[in-house]
């Protein structure tokens, strides 16, 4: 299984609107990616840093979980530029992107 974490760094100014991500971008990319090997997806409201008082390090992620990297690069590609152009409808933040490998659960 393939995670991929997309993960919005905290940036002073910055405009995310949470509300938008959860019930509107991730419904476009689960029903875009959905039958092209799309497992789940979930998204995360940053609420803290791991110590009190530090400083919180990511606004918001989403979680993708594919079958496999194939599955993950195939559907992607066929949605990439709709998925991409959907970012400035609830953020101004450019997301950091990690594509991993599950290897426990």
């Amino acid at each position: 299984m393939i995670r991929v974490a997309v993960l919005y760094p905290s940036t002073p100014g910055a405009r995310f609107d949470h509300q938008y991500y959860a019930q509107k971008h991730i419904k476009l990319v689960r029903d875009r990616m959905g039958s092209l090997g799309l497992v789940s997806a979930e998204t995360d409201k940053g609420l803290a840093g791991a110590t009190p008082g530090a400083p919180l390090p990511f606004v918001a992620a989403g979680y993708l979980v594919f079958r496999s990297m194939d599955d993950f690069q195939k559907a992607f590609a066929a949605h990439t530029q709709e998925i991409m152009s959907d970012l400035p409808n609830y953020t101004d933040i450019a997301p950091v992107i990690l594509v991993s490998e599950i290897t426990s659960r």
